[in-house]
């Protein structure tokens, strides 16, 4: 307890009761989740009644690792405290209660392509074009939709707009499609645990009896479902600690409500309230800019960073020509760094570039390359994501549930088996029509359709490759499992089929290898490992999770957006594109209502910070093909204390925002009557 500060101290030792900890950017947070942890152990309480929840694997891995090292031997032989995400947290209480909401305990949770492949096939089940309404659009509405506990019929009844109506018809016959299929998605995950609680007391009284503590982390960040489970299972025993910092509440775009930080005393009336202001992090000048910045937030808990660290350099503000001239001159400091003095070299892991949108770092990526600097650009392709890997994992979601649709469709033809798309058609039509899953009717349609004996004998011969590795799972272990499959279908000469060129199949080959071995790491990991366990843990893993990106980023500087740099920290820190329409977002200002959310955003990036910041904006950039004026960051003229250019700034590109819309507007109304003015002009000649 001699390594806390007094705040964090009183944050430790409130045990009993609500308690709202308010965490400042680098003031140790997770520091004191963990230390809480140990003590309310050291107390007395069974580790096992205590639950702590955040909302990344990494994140949990972390806090599960700190409590480790914290209670030692004092734990060995009894559960530990159970520490997970939400969505692995509802995983569990699901795979305990799917039954009563009609799903099978081993239901499938389909990722994001999967998700793109069942929507494709509601789309063209209610004979929607995907020009008219894609995929991807789709699964944002449904997402959305769900996020805020409503139901296909809820979202028809409600939906206003062609587009919206035709996105709640077949948000009706995706979720149809995905229960068939005994699945659900992400967000389902959330949803149905909320479900379960509404319409099924004795499940909510289990799972709110488990425990007899609850923490969670990143509060700010909760949606409405998540709000709504984390008061269905702290009702009971009101010992809720949530621990967050409404100054860092990014995720409004996608449900996250920072009303819930702002209102938990209103929720928990007696809650005690702690404030966590010591940054251990950043140097003082640095801190100085981001308490500057966040007090132009008026809707937020009052609260300001004080430094630990003295000194230090005071940021730089630097303007550039245009977005190649940025590049070029950021590298280049970039370099100078990395070659400096044998004494004051930097290595590139301790940089960082951070930017706001996703079309940014198409100069940085050309320049590095140019000059030969190593780099890792964060949100590429997950190894999750892989081809080769998603082949693998439906096997496996196969063997686990065979009435899971997509991954049956995936492999039933993978490696190639001779299974034509005309069989295939005739068998999912097949299935349709008797309204079950294409597993259940495969031996009465390979009976009653007049199918080519050759494929009926090769389907025969997949339901037997499927049914005997069903056979074995639990006897023998899951890593030997999948080597006997990959052996078994030849998935090898596949990937050399498939990808003739020098080395691209043994790449690919290696990267399948990853994946056996990762079932092998978490063989040794669990006490009691299942393939169902492992599918979760393969889903539900983080983008960063995998692969060898971590090693790459040990020796390469660090490109990413400020969304995904939430939670880090850099020694040095370039926040590039300081502009209006960029930070803040063109799409912020003319909504109205998110240029809190963007300010907030900006304090993310300078309290990404430790040694030294530079934050840069440019005269021009370029847009369709020509330069265009830049207006600097209102945020610019905020943290520098000058109020007024900062609202003369954000007026100034209101009205230029707001004059192109209206020209994008009338241009696309000129381009619709365009046709019918022909159609006219041609009458007329006809004439």
């Amino acid at each position: 307890m001699a390594d806390l500060n007094p705040d964090q101290h009183a944050a430790v030792n409130t045990l009993a009761g609500p308690l709202l900890v308010l965490a400042g950017a680098g003031t140790g947070k997770t520091r004191v989740i963990t230390y809480r942890i140990a003590k309310l152990i050291q107390t007395g309480i069974t580790p096992s009644r205590i639950l702590a929840v955040t909302f990344t694997n990494k994140a949990a891995r972390e806090m599960r690792d700190r409590a480790q090292r914290l209670l030692g031997r004092r734990v060995k032989g009894t559960k530990p405290p159970e520490i997970s995400t939400f969505h692995s947290l509802c995983v569990r209480i699901l795979r305990r209660h799917a039954r009563r909401l009609g799903y099978p305990e081993t239901f499938s949770i389909y990722d994001r392509g999967d998700q793109e492949t069942l929507a494709r096939n509601a789309l063209r089940d209610i004979r929607v074009s995907t020009g008219t309404l894609r995929p991807g659009d789709l699964l944002s509405l449904v997402g959305g939709w769900k996020n805020k506990g409503i139901t296909p019929d809820q979202a028809s009844s409600t939906a206003e707009g062609d587009k919206v109506e035709l996105a709640a018809a077949a948000y009706a016959r995706y979720q149809s499609q995905l229960k068939a299929a005994g699945a659900m998605d992400f967000d389902d995950l959330l949803l149905q645990t909320n479900r379960l609680f509404a319409e099924h007391a004795e499940a909510r009284f289990a799972e709110a009896t488990r425990f007899d503590h609850l923490l969670i982390d990143e509060y700010q960040d909760t949606n409405d479902l998540q709000y709504r489970i984390v008061k269905a299972l702290a009702d009971r025993h009101r010992n809720l600690c949530v621990v967050g910092d409404d100054d860092q509440s990014i995720y409004g775009w996608r449900g996250a409500e920072i009303a819930h930080i702002l209102g938990f005393q209103n929720d928990w009336p007696d809650a005690k309230v702690v404030r966590l202001e010591s940054n251990y992090r950043s140097r003082a000048p640095i801190i100085e800019l981001a308490n500057t910045l966040i007090a132009h937030n008026t809707t937020r808990h009052q609260k300001v960073l004080r430094p630990f660290r003295e000194g230090g350099a005071a940021p730089r503000i630097l303007r550039m020509e245009d977005e190649n001239m940025e590049a070029e001159q950021v590298v280049q400091q970039i370099q100078q760094l990395m070659l400096g003095e044998a004494d004051h070299r930097v290595p590139p892991s301790d940089i960082a570039i951070l930017f706001r949108t996703n079309e940014q770092p198409r100069a940085f990526e050309l320049e590095m390359r140019r000059q030969k600097i190593p780099y890792v650009l964060v949100g590429g392709l997950s190894f999750y994501d892989r081809r080769e890997i998603r082949d693998v994992l439906a096997y496996l979601r196969v063997f686990a549930n065979p009435s899971d649709e997509v991954s049956l469709l995936r492999v039933i033809n993978t490696p190639a088996r001779g299974i034509g798309s005309s069989t295939l058609e005739a068998l999912i039509e097949y299935a349709v029509k008797e309204g079950k899953p294409l597993w259940t009717v495969l031996p009465n349609a390979l009976e009653e359709l007049e199918l080519p004996t050759a494929a009926i004998s090769r389907i025969e011969a997949f339901r037997v490759l499927i049914d005997g590795f069903r056979a074995k799972i639990g006897s023998i272990k899951l890593s030997e499992l999948m080597r006997e499959l990959l052996k078994t279908v030849d998935y090898r000469t596949e990937l050399e089929r498939l990808h003739p060129g020098p080395g691209e199949a043994e790449s690919r080959w290696l990267a399948v290898e990853e994946l056996v071995n990762a079932a092998a790491l978490y063989e040794q990991r669990e006490e009691a490992p299942t393939l169902l366990g492992f599918l979760e843990e393969a889903t539900l893993a983080d983008r960063d999770d995998f692969g060898d990106d971590d090693k790459r980023e040990r020796h390469a500087v660090t490109l990413m957006t400020l969304h995904s740099a939430k939670g880090l920290e850099f020694p040095h820190v370039w926040l590039v594109g300081l502009e209006e329409g960029i930070l803040p977002h063109q799409r912020s200002v003319l909504e109205g209502r998110g240029v809190d959310e963007e300010r907030r955003l900006c304090y993310v990036g300078v309290t990404r910070a430790q040694d030294t910041l530079t934050l840069t904006f440019t005269k021009a950039r370029m847009k369709w093909g020509k330069p265009r004026p830049s207006i600097p960051s209102r945020f610019l003229m905020e943290m520098r204390g000058d109020t007024e250019r900062a609202r003369r700034a954000g007026e100034a590109a209101e009205a230029m925002f707001r004059k192109a819309a209206e020209a994008a507007k009338q241009a696309e109304e000129r381009a619709a009557e365009a046709p019918a003015k022909k159609k006219g002009r041609t009458l007329a000649k006809r004439r």
